[in-house]
């Protein structure tokens, strides 16, 4: 059984907290696209845990997880994440933890160059996490870029190496000014975190293929949501990766493999890290106030997160773009204690009225239609049966269902790994 895992938005939805969850009930997890510059939230009874690059399965006893093709690998971030995790008690070994042989790595010049570029665009910039990522893609797809399977060997690799920084130095020291790449730190970049890594890379694709074909259960999980895809979301303002769900097999490692299943993790609210267009967005006390209700900070980053209530048209599109067969509805706890609350239930564009989500180019010229429904004023962080939550919660669940034309499965109602209702 192969079931994905994706973001119906624009990231931050809670799909750590989920994965968490439901990882109990799968064998393997494999996040299958993206690098460090996201984070995964996740509170159990061992603690909180933020992780940029290793599936929140690792947190899981007994679970397999896997790091797929699609990934780009900061090594030396890996390295701090691995060692955090052990000193907390978590066990990571070459049993239950596999990286592909095919993943790219992301070199600290692909990191200078990420924060070269934003400090060009000053004002213009694109809000970039400056963790590397679009120079490391843009290395891939010119064929420019490392991959975990070459620190197996390394004298090979060591040859690669004056060529690529060759290169890459035409675009460093030459275009942007900035001292040059050496060499020799690149190579020692690769045996002091590369070295370590190499028992656990692999050929993924073989591992999870064998896997599916005994019959074990696989989660993939992303990273971001369907507003950040690069073809399907608000370009520029996007990642440098495919995280819909139809991508997840290709990312993983097993693209002969068919999904069985995708949950889609969308918030109660809504929630933006970053630039770009953001039509339901709430601005002074009303944004803080749900900032601050919600913890909304970037995982990766600490960002304040831009902040504003549900909008139906961008999440009835994100789950067209993901193919979700059922929901999870995260942080429904966050919306306690309002008398009433709003839902962006369409955009006013021209002066015309639309509610299927429009080319990215004029975002910034849609206004939001809200729609008052009633609140409940009552804590419900306690809850865990259907039976539990006040009616104005279950009518808010539903008024978003229908709207958004897809069963919600799963409602949290807090952080902690047992606070949630299956409906």
């Amino acid at each position: 059984m192969l079931t994905s895992i994706v973001g119906i938005n624009w990231g931050d939805e809670g799909k750590g907290r989920m994965v968490d969850l439901l990882s109990k009930d799968f064998d393997i997890v494999c996040r299958y696209q993206g690098g460090n510059n996201a984070g995964h939230t996740v509170i159990n009874e061992r603690g909180k845990f933020i992780l940029n690059l290793l599936p929140s399965g690792i947190l899981r006893e007994g679970v397999v997880c896997v790091m797929g093709p699609g990934m780009v690998i900061d090594i030396k971030h890996l390295a701090g994440e691995m060692a955090r995790l052990r000193e907390a008690g978590i066990r990571i070994s070459p049993e239950n933890l596999k990286i592909s042989d095919r993943a790219v790595i992301t070199m600290p010049y692909n990191v200078l160059q990420d924060c070269l570029e934003e400090e060009r665009l000053a004002d213009k910039k694109f809000g970039s996490t400056k963790r590397g990522i679009a120079p490391v893609y843009a290395d891939k797809y010119l064929k420019k870029a490392f991959r975990m399977g070459e620190l197996k060997n390394m004298a090979l690799l060591k040859k690669r190496v004056p060529d690529i920084v060759e290169w890459k130095n035409l675009t460093i020291a030459n275009a942007y000014g900035a001292e040059a790449v050496k060499t020799e730190d690149v190579i020692a970049y690769f045996e002091e975190y590369g070295a370590p890594l190499t028992e656990y890379i692999c050929d993924t694709g073989l591992y999870l293929n064998a896997a599916h074909k005994a019959g074990k259960k696989i989660m993939l999980e992303a990273q971001l949501g369907a507003l950040r895809d690069i073809d399907y979301g608000i370009y520029p303002y996007t990642s440098s990766s495919n995280n819909i769900a139809a991508y997840g097999p290709i990312g993983a490692g097993v693209p002969n493999l068919k999904l069985d299943k995708t949950i889609g993790i969308m918030k109660a609210y809504s929630s933006c890290v970053g630039e770009g267009p953001f039509t339901a967005e709430y601005f002074g006390e009303k944004a803080e106030k749900l900032r601050s209700a919600g913890g909304e900070y970037g995982a990766a980053t600490g960002r304040p997160r831009r902040v504003g209530p549900f909008d139906v048209v961008a999440s009835k599109y994100g789950i067209r773009c993901q193919g979700a067969d059922e929901i999870a509805l995260t942080k429904l706890d966050i919306l306690s204690g309002h008398e009433e609350l709003e839902v962006c239930v369409a955009y006013e564009l021209n002066g015309e009225k639309i509610t299927e989500f429009p080319f990215t180019d004029v975002l910034d010229e849609c206004k939001p239609v809200f729609e008052k429904v009633k609140g409940w004023n009552c804590d419900i962080s306690k809850c865990r049966k259907k039976e539990e939550l006040p009616k104005e919660a279950l009518d808010y669940i539903r008024m978003l269902e229908k709207a958004c034309e897809c069963k919600i499965r799963y409602v949290s109602v807090g952080a902690e790994r047992d606070a949630y209702i299956e409906l």
